[in-house]
């Protein structure tokens, strides 16, 4: 089919799958928050009274899902916005609210916790769930993750500087899930282009103390004359503090290249000049830039950068409705190997939930960040 194109602002141009009436016949009444008002009914679950971060979540994924909507002309669904607390057991009363007013596809949850729960429910209810967490353990078959997931990033960044010849390799992972993830993907994806591994440094941070960090600092020192590829895949001010104390102990960095993640996608760190001259990937920010102003618009206040996924979400749910008639959430048709287009670029759901994306790299420059190398407009062909 091609890669099925979510458009943002003048509709979707999803498919060439033969459409289908929908009829849905008389549909159960329905209780809490809707959004649009056509035929085919969608759960969103969000953690809305989760708290704190949450509900600041929560709140943006509805916007941006209220936006998608506004933005795909004639879109025949209405959301069911349900409330899962961001727990497991609110997970399940959530899917299990949501599918008993006739939801056909589930977006959401956020947490983990609340996507087993829910996906526990689902699946045995034969609905498939397209999830916004980034917790791999969580995806399966009918539960897939359209979030941002670490593998990609990893696969994309050591994949691109292999190709630029580099091949000896450290890294300084964070000590916890994510940097377990990260490691795997990491040694997995050096052995493919050919590097060998020199040395990897687990940290753990305890609140602002970086003192363990600033030790696996330390100890990567006397390898630095043999790497010449550092990857640091966590953000915030961990990377100009690798490089900062690099620097101070004299190591020789002048040869090494500085890898990072989508992590590294902020303006923190886009304007700080001891990162200039390292390599991130991250999705193609084009559609992200105009989509924030959409939002800001509409809602006053600037996106976070995850939002996209709500929208994406939305607008996958619409388009499907619109060019695959019955079949519209079919696992087969979920897991089209040509992929999906959206805010973010091109994606893909594997038969095992996990996604894959197609992304770009970034090079920082002390004021910014520039394309070095474009992301893929096409699984087929990688352009």
């Amino acid at each position: 089919m091609g890669a099925l194109a979510l458009a943002a602002c003048q509709g979707s141009t999803l498919g060439t799958v033969p459409g289908q009436s929908i009829n849905p016949g008389a549909q159960p009444t329905v209780s809490g928050e809707v959004i649009g008002n056509g035929a085919v009914r969608v759960g969103l679950l969000l953690p809305l009274s989760g708290g704190g971060s949450a509900t600041s979540i929560a709140s943006a994924f509805r916007n941006s899902a209220e936006l998608a909507l506004a933005n795909f002309p004639n879109a025949d669904i209405q959301l069911l916005v349900k409330d899962t607390g961001g727990t497991a057991e609110g997970g399940r009363a959530a899917a299990q609210a949501a599918i008993g007013e006739g939801a056909e596809l589930i977006l959401g949850p956020v947490f983990a916790p609340a996507v087993k729960g829910a996906a526990n429910v689902a699946r045995s209810s034969g609905i498939p769930v397209v999830a916004f967490s980034t917790d791999t353990s969580v995806a399966s078959r009918g539960v897939y993750l359209l979030s941002f997931l670490p593998k990609s990033d990893v696969n994309r960044i050591i994949g691109y500087a292999g190709s630029q010849n580099k091949r000896a390799y450290a890294a300084i992972l964070p000590n916890d899930a994510y940097g377990a993830v990260a490691e795997a993907a990491f040694r997995q994806e050096v052995g493919r282009v050919g590097g060998r591994m020199v040395s990897i440094q687990r940290y753990t941070l305890n609140g602002s103390d970086t003192s363990d960090l600033v030790a696996k600092i330390n100890a990567l020192v006397p390898n630095m004359g043999q790497i010449d590829a550092l990857f640091v895949p966590a953000g915030g001010g961990v990377p100009p503090l690798v490089v900062q104390t690099l620097t101070q102990r004299g190591a020789d960095i002048g040869r090494v290249k500085f890898l990072g993640t989508g992590q590294w996608d902020t303006p923190q760190m886009k304007s700080n000049p001891i990162m200039a001259g390292s390599w991130y990937a991250g999705p193609d920010d084009t559609g992200f830039r105009s989509f924030a102003q959409r939002y800001a618009s509409r809602f006053g206040s600037q996106p976070p950068r995850n939002a996209t996924l709500a929208y994406d979400g939305v607008t996958l749910a619409a388009g499907l409705v619109r060019s695959a008639g019955q079949q519209r959430f079919d696992l087969n048709i979920l897991t089209n190997p040509d992929g999906f287009i959206g805010i973010d670029g091109l994606f893909r759901f594997r038969s095992n939930g996990e996604n894959q994306r197609g992304l770009a790299v970034y090079q920082l420059t002390g004021s910014g960040a520039q394309v070095i190398s474009p992301a893929p407009r096409d699984f087929r062909s990688g352009s």
